[in-house]
């Protein structure tokens, strides 16, 4: 690996330290702290809801922009902008603000995400390829994955502890902090390579070009469509399940006020995927194919919840809970490698971003759905329900795998 090579990983590494540290800060008690402030079960998931919408709304453009004005560009407008929302998101609960508040900013921290995703990635995946790299992508993608547990680890846990040592409401505001600095770091460090930014004179010209390009690499690429077709599944599961772990372990647990129990949570989601991150590499050498890891993980994450909702022992729940992360961290280092394999430079973060806005998508409608079977029956009988949308990603993985992309097998690379 070239000088420049590991100065790009590095600075990557990076990025994705101080933005999962800075998110993190409330994942172990964002469910809690929306209850707190007055949200019926059903309200808190449709607040999370419109968060997922927001993305939605915002994916194809800010991809857009990133392909356009830049990688760095659209990472900086992230911070800022997410970092204002999540203060208007503190705002909020100090006025206990009617569910029509937090509808519409939700809505804005949706799109302080989508200024990130599909451009870090992007930006990582053009400097590594002017820079020589020559390894597999799930090499980097899995050191990804380690940092971004660790700093999941140590932020979930400590906002946790701080949340019940002080209020639901600071790690909110430990957030803006973080992502005020991680503004300063990118400026500093992050500089388009391997990509050149387009100033556009007629912008919505530039934007149409950009979009159609996207379609046609994307949606119009068989093996990408079906990949994204199942992510509507997979990813409104996956970021229902998260939230509503919270308040389904302490109810196991016994105490509705132990706040470091939910960041506990969070913290084995953590812990399991700095593991994933460090097994994906020999998980894709174990495998011919791609699509048989992504396939297999699909279909065993399905069980898993299935046997999470039926459970009634806090520990039984926390090690389930702990396979369901490493099953998800495994599996998306290859995935990505996937599919930034079948895609271009110059349409890359608005695909990648097009494929966020599919997952997001299934965000939106499953996890009002979810969260009112949570209300009607039990969170149990929620990660039942959610178990069956799970595997109805199945079908769109064992389509594209019967495409044999040439990105499904990879042989010859460097390690």
């Amino acid at each position: 690996m070239t000088d420049e090579a590991r100065h790009v990983q590095r600075v990557y590494l990076t990025l994705l330290l101080g933005n999962t540290l800075a998110a993190s800060f409330i994942w172990g008690i964002n469910t809690l702290f929306l209850l707190d402030a007055g949200l019926s079960n059903t309200e808190a998931f449709a607040a999370n809801a419109f968060f997922t919408g927001g993305m939605v709304l915002f994916e194809v453009p800010t991809g857009v922009v990133a392909d356009t004005w830049g990688r760095r560009v659209s990472y900086l407008l992230g911070t800022v902008t997410l970092a204002a929302s999540t203060g208007l998101y503190w705002a909020l609960w100090q006025i206990s603000a009617p569910f029509w508040g937090w509808a519409v900013v939700s809505l804005l921290l949706g799109l302080g995400f989508t200024f990130f995703s599909g451009a870090v990635e992007a930006w990582l995946v053009d400097a590594l390829r002017a820079s020589d790299y020559q390894g597999p992508l799930e090499a980097v993608f899995g050191r990804g994955q380690v940092v971004s547990g660790a700093a999941m680890l140590g932020g979930s846990v400590l906002g946790g502890v701080v949340a019940q040592v002080t209020n639901l409401g600071v790690p909110f505001l430990m957030r803006v902090g973080v992502l005020l600095a991680m503004f300063a770091v990118a400026y500093r460090l992050m500089f388009d390579k391997g990509f050149t930014p387009r100033r556009a004179t007629h912008p919505l010209q530039e934007t149409k070009a950009v979009l159609s390009a996207s379609i046609e690499h994307g949606l119009g690429n068989r093996p990408v469509r079906f990949v994204m077709l199942a992510a509507p599944f997979t990813s409104g599961v996956s970021i229902y399940v998260f939230y509503a772990l919270q308040p389904f372990l302490l109810d196991l647990y016994g105490d509705p006020k132990a706040y470091s129990i939910a960041g506990l949570a969070a913290a084995i989601v953590a812990g399991a995927q700095i593991a994933g991150g460090f097994a994906a590499v020999r998980i894709r050498a174990a495998f011919r194919r791609r699509t048989s890891a992504v396939l297999l993980a699909t279909i065993a994450t399905a069980v898993v919840l299935a046997l999470l909702g039926v459970v009634e022992n806090f520990w039984l729940a926390l090690a389930l809970l702990a396979v369901s992360g490493l099953l998800f961290a495994a599996v998306t280092p290859i995935r990505s490698a996937y599919i930034n394999d079948m895609i271009p430079s110059q349409q890359r973060a608005t695909v990648l971003s097009f494929d966020s806005l599919m997952g997001s998508t299934g965000g939106v409608v499953i996890q009002p759905v979810l969260g009112k079977a949570a209300d009607v029956w039990s969170y149990g009988t929620s990660f039942v329900v959610a178990s069956v949308f799970q595997l109805a990603a199945v079908p769109f993985v064992l389509l594209s795998r019967r495409e044999r992309a040439h990105a499904d097998v990879v042989v010859g690379e460097k390690t």
